[in-house]
């Protein structure tokens, strides 16, 4: 017998959770709930949230609601009569009402209790963690601290950025719902260890900026921050593409130390990276070399 899903989330994760309850022949989703469109870009674009672009396309109705106690939400959700709430990323706390009706079980990307709220991707590849995971969850009221149904973890790659930690963990929780659901009459929920819980906050375009202090720093603030917000030196020249050279040795503060090829190598207080692309305000990127030689810089001077 299939198993009744109303399911809430937002962005490209939560897409592909969906997808993926929609391909199982025991999975019946009836009614998905969403944010409401937003506008994107310098142009402010009014933009569908992927969840319901999908949604539509396979012709299950969408809600997108302000809050989840708005006018005939609760209504709308009991009357679809589900086994299951699957919620992943959605954007809202789920109020007491809407967790009475079924068995809620949120799909967090992070190693619970480590990581709660907006931004455990960010905040893991932050911190230069070894290992990164999903984590099912039966929800509460609190944010992110009900107990655990289920884990998938694995061992970070050196190099790897956000958007390919966003994929592995997409696909990871994908396998994770299905594994939830299905055995959930199994499952005996662990509870969270609330004093070893930690908590990350919604990412903001200044959290960007970055000194030479601690190449090892920067260099996880370049991956943990790809695509948006990006990182910059202050003043607004941004740093397209770089690597972590080594951690240890010392310089000065954002002092060239070499220029190989079109790139250069940067000293921090503690560290050294490679800068392959820079990109000035209101400019094209360009390779490094080409900035150093427009600006009048030079090996032993200061990049910023």
């Amino acid at each position: 017998m299939k198993k009744k899903i109303v399911y809430m989330g937002t962005p490209h994760y939560a897409e592909m959770i969906l997808q993926t309850l929609l391909d199982a022949e025991d999975m019946d989703v009836s009614l998905v709930l969403t944010q409401p469109d937003r506008p994107v870009g310098r142009k402010k674009v009014l933009t569908a949230p992927p969840v319901k672009l999908l949604a539509e396309a396979e012709g299950i109705e969408v809600v997108q609601p302000d809050r989840l106690t708005d006018e005939g939400i609760l209504e709308k959700v009991t009357a679809s009569g589900p086994d299951f709430i699957v919620v992943a990323a959605f954007g809202q706390i789920l109020p007491r009402s809407i967790l009475d009706i079924a068995p809620c079980i949120n799909l967090h990307a992070s190693l619970l209790p480590h990581y709660r709220g907006a931004s455990p991707v960010q905040q893991s590849l932050l911190n230069g963690d070894s290992y990164s995971g999903v984590t099912s969850m039966l929800m509460e009221e609190g944010l992110d601290s009900g107990p655990i149904l289920g884990y998938s973890y694995f061992k970070i790659p050196a190099e790897m950025r956000l958007r390919g930690l966003m994929t592995r963990l997409s696909e990871d929780a994908c396998v994770l719902t299905l594994d939830t659901i299905r055995n959930y009459e199994r499952i005996e929920p662990l509870p969270q260890i609330r004093a070893t819980a930690s908590h990350c906050k919604k990412i903001r375009k200044s959290d960007g900026e970055v000194a030479f202090d601690n190449a090892e720093k920067l260099y996880n603030k370049y991956r943990a921050f790809e695509g948006w917000p990006g990182i910059y030196i202050v003043g607004g020249l941004k740093i397209i593409k770089m690597k972590l050279i080594e951690k240890d040795s010392v310089h000065r503060s954002a002092e060239i130390v070499s220029v190989e090829g079109n790139c250069i190598v940067v000293g921090c207080k503690r560290g050294s990276i490679e800068i392959m692309t820079l990109q000035p305000p209101s400019k094209k990127a360009m390779d490094a070399k080409s900035y150093l030689l427009g600006r009048g810089l030079k090996v032993g001077d200061i990049l910023v």
